[in-house]
């Protein structure tokens, strides 16, 4: 849970749930995905995420707080998996419809070592879903050696097209909408995503398109976090 932006956001309360219960419970939904495996670290403050999965029946794995490269690959290696799909522990609102068509693609084009959906933004920020190669993903292990780098995990592959083939899946229609944020990674973003679950409480299941039209019926809201998430956006660009 360690985040200086926003500390504890993965099991803050919305809609009288953890942050990430919703997450998992659209991760659910999802076709493309066989295990859901919760990855986060050994310090003492994410017990609680710990004894969330245990209440969940859900595997989670804690390993290093800074080395998220070497977390994702034990994690993976725990399950004796080949491929991987990461999506984000702070991304409530996650489409599964987005995640099954990233998925989708990969099974299709398994030439490919990594295909996610953010090497371009044209999605929402909060719909990042990556699906890559676990091979791919030991052999970035074992070259790469700066720690900035290895702290976000499938950096490596990404910085690296000319020794991993690499494919974006982009956005179309009224989904192509990087000037929203609905991911939670500050106090404006957990406020937006309050009203979106609000508005959306009557258990229906509701998809990326449905947030979209809520949001330009209620052009104020998203203001609310824009500017925030430009800047935040540049930065991870910058690492690219």
């Amino acid at each position: 849970m360690g985040s200086g932006r926003l500390p504890g956001k993965t099991m803050v309360d919305l809609d009288g749930r953890p942050l990430l219960w919703h997450l998992i419970n659209r991760l659910r939904q999802t076709s493309g995905i066989d295990e859901i495996s919760v990855a986060t670290s050994i310090l003492k403050e994410n017990d609680v995420i710990e004894d969330f999965c245990k209440n969940e029946k859900l595997f989670c794995y804690r390993g290093s707080e800074e080395d998220v490269l070497t977390r994702t690959l034990e994690s993976l290696e725990a399950h004796d998996a080949d491929v991987g799909v990461i999506v984000y522990g702070d991304n409530p609102l996650v489409d599964p419809v987005v995640v099954d068509e990233v998925i989708d693609f990969y099974k299709v084009n398994r030439e490919y070592d990594w295909v996610g959906n953010d090497l371009l933004t044209t999605f929402p920020a909060g719909m990042e879903v990556e699906v890559f190669n676990v091979g791919a993903l030991l052999d970035s292990s074992n070259r790469e050696t700066d720690p900035s780098i290895r702290e976000h995990g499938t950096l490596h592959i990404r910085q690296n097209p000319n020794t991993y083939s690499l494919w974006n899946v982009e956005a179309e229609g009224v989904r192509r909408r990087p000037d929203l944020h609905l991911g939670v990674d500050v106090g404006e973003d957990l406020e937006v995503v309050r009203m979106i679950m609000k508005h959306f409480s009557n258990g229906a299941v509701f998809r990326l398109e449905d947030i979209i039209e809520y949001l330009d019926r209620n052009p104020q809201l998203p203001l609310r976090n824009r500017n925030v998430h430009r800047r935040w956006r540049k930065y991870r660009q910058s690492l690219l």
